[in-house]
């Protein structure tokens, strides 16, 4: 059976230099994957040639057999991709309402309604007549998941979701992705976080250099200290 998302030869950086060279990933349906590395490796280059911020120089990016390499963003949520950016990029004029009200109309059919983001996420619901700049920053995260999951997408993007959030939000984050995760959404997380990372995802992807060069099971990863100290520095 062929993966649900496939990369392969990814090749993609800035202003024509190379920061992905040559990244190979899979991920079946339902998958979690967490992508670690040290700062610098590509991993946010890699989510941004992925969602279609960044046009790769070359390689192969498919979803469920569709090819999405070099796609324009709106083709490839279309196709069913949904992103979580790095810095969550909160709008501060508009409040959570109006950005709720705006991915709404965008949004594909599926069963992530308002109603139901809205149970998943009850904090919004507090908050609806705030601007994005009088949120916190664990709200700006989770209204960022929101506008995501309202967009119905079939592969979740998170690029450090956990950035800057006290740990009772890192938590709460990490029980967001478990929810969405058991209703069959493909996950790929970008983590500095190693314990959240590793309580989420089912398979770990190690970047170094623009290339994965380490895959394996969350229960063999955590059970290898020596590979964690290799490939990330860390016990």
């Amino acid at each position: 059976m062929k993966p649900f998302l496939s990369i392969r030869g990814l090749h993609s950086g800035y202003a024509g230099g190379t920061v992905l060279g040559g990244v190979d990933l899979d991920l079946d349906a339902g998958g979690t994957v967490a992508v670690l590395g040290r700062n610098g490796v590509g991993k946010t280059t890699l989510m941004s040639t992925v969602m279609g911020f960044l046009r790769p120089y070359e390689g192969s990016v498919t979803l469920d057999g569709r090819e999405l390499a070099g796609a324009r963003v709106d083709v490839i949520a279309r196709a069913g991709v949904g992103i979580v950016p790095q810095g969550r990029r909160v709008f501060a004029p508009l409040t959570v309402d109006e950005h709720l009200a705006v991915a709404s109309r965008r949004s594909a059919r599926g069963p992530w309604t308002r109603t139901r983001v809205l149970g998943l996420l009850p904090r919004l619901g507090e908050r609806l007549g705030h601007r994005g700049d009088e949120l916190s920053g664990g709200e700006q995260q989770m209204l960022a998941i929101a506008r995501a999951l309202l967009g119905n997408p079939r592969l979740l993007l998170l690029d450090e979701p956990s950035d800057g959030l006290a740990p009772a939000i890192v938590s709460h984050v990490g029980e967001v992705i478990r929810e969405v995760s058991a209703q069959g959404m493909s996950v790929v997380l970008v983590e500095q976080n190693l314990g959240l990372a590793l309580s989420v995802a089912r398979d770990v992807a190690v970047m170094q250099k623009g290339r994965i060069v380490h895959r394996a099971p969350c229960e063999e990863f955590r059970a290898r200290p020596d590979d964690r100290r290799r490939l990330l520095g860390v016990d």
